[in-house]
């Protein structure tokens, strides 16, 4: 039998996972640095880097990736950082994560099949085109 969850650790992620959506790089950086997990998964699987890339934080982002976050992880449904910041067409968020060594074929659906579907050119083209 596992022992239930302390209420505070689950207000402290919920918090975290606020920060991430609302983009308060300098806050969650302060949280990850003080020991929560940078990778921290919600319950649908959604990293904090994730959830900042769909937000379309790039700060938030690159602050993510500097203290380890893993751009590769995927949620639950298979999406990865780089397809939702691709979805959101944040181009900044996309650079970041390329230069990070994101790849644009990871995941399902993919941040190259996401911007194939979508009909998203510039994104297309930041991927380095269609495969």
């Amino acid at each position: 039998m596992t022992e239930p969850i302390d209420p505070a650790v689950i207000e402290l992620a919920g918090r975290v996972f606020d920060l991430a959506r609302g983009g308060h790089a300098e806050e969650l950086g302060a949280y990850i640095d003080a020991g929560v997990p940078a990778n921290l998964t919600n319950d649908k699987g959604d990293t904090l880097l994730i959830l900042a890339a769909y937000h379309d934080h790039p700060a938030t982002v690159e602050a993510l990736l500097a203290r380890g976050a893993d751009h590769s992880r995927a949620n639950d449904r298979g999406q990865t950082a780089l397809a939702a910041a691709v979805f959101r067409q944040s181009a900044d968020t996309v650079r970041r994560l390329l230069a990070a060594g994101a790849d644009p074929d990871a995941g399902g659906p993919s941040a190259r099949a996401t911007a194939a579907f979508f009909n998203l050119s510039a994104m297309t083209e930041l991927l380095g085109g269609p495969r």
